[in-house]
């Protein structure tokens, strides 16, 4: 089976400047600045991957390209998309379009549940999503993915009926880069929002709207024990 990397390992790697781990990604946005640009770099990405045999997801949009990376058959990152992510960015670079570090952002909806399994099957028939294929994943509990990879996944998140949020309650999860979080936080608070707690910050900050609506705003650092 292909070795894990940690987030910690990638992220310090040398030469991925341009690339950020969210939730188990690696993820990059790169500004083209027009779209024949974008899918000329797209086109570039496409002959790495099959030259690689690791094919990335892309979104194509009029001024930028977001790619993201993860070893299916692994569970999480490895080599393989480190080997990738460095070919798009001397490719990037080589076009002379430049990344955008601090734009990825990858988005969860958390449902909290005193019973998973028996809120699951509800919220996978609702948004047609379907069951991950991650080794190691309980299909009773896991995440819920899209499987046109376009809209959040859903995590659920099993309470004790004696923690805040109470059960029964949705809340955001923001997968934002290690080194931009703190302005994204402090943006939410000169919005209006609160902190609610930092306890486990780095990792994640929870923070809420004026009527306690709550979002979690989270990295990968301090994330891996």
């Amino acid at each position: 089976m292909t070795e894990r990397l940690t987030a910690a390992d990638v992220q310090s790697r040398a030469g991925l400047q341009d690339w950020r781990v969210l939730a188990g990604r690696l993820h990059a946005t790169f500004r083209t600045g027009d779209l024949a640009r974008g899918i000329e770099l797209v086109r570039r990405i496409g002959e790495i991957a099959d030259e690689l045999d690791h094919h990335p997801d892309l979104d194509v949009r009029y001024f930028r390209v977001h790619v993201r990376s993860v070893t299916h058959d692994a569970g999480g990152l490895t080599e393989r998309d480190v080997r990738l992510a460095g070919r798009v960015t001397a490719v990037a670079a080589e076009l002379g379009v430049a990344a955008e570090p601090a734009r990825p952002q990858q988005l969860e909806i958390g449902i909290d549940a005193l019973d998973i399994p028996a809120v699951r099957p509800f919220w996978r028939a609702v948004l047609g999503y379907k069951d991950p294929q991650f080794p190691g994943d309980d299909p009773a509990t896991a995440d819920l993915i899209d499987p046109a990879g376009r809209g959040p996944s859903v995590r659920f998140q099993r309470m004790n009926g004696s923690q805040p949020p109470q059960p029964g309650t949705v809340h955001l999860d923001i997968h934002v880069p290690h080194d931009a979080v703190r302005a994204r936080v402090q943006a939410a608070l000169d919005a209006g929002g609160r902190l609610v707690t930092d306890a486990h910050a780095p990792s994640r900050w929870v923070l809420a709207d004026a009527e306690g609506n709550q979002a979690r705003l989270c990295t990968w650092e301090a994330a891996e024990g």
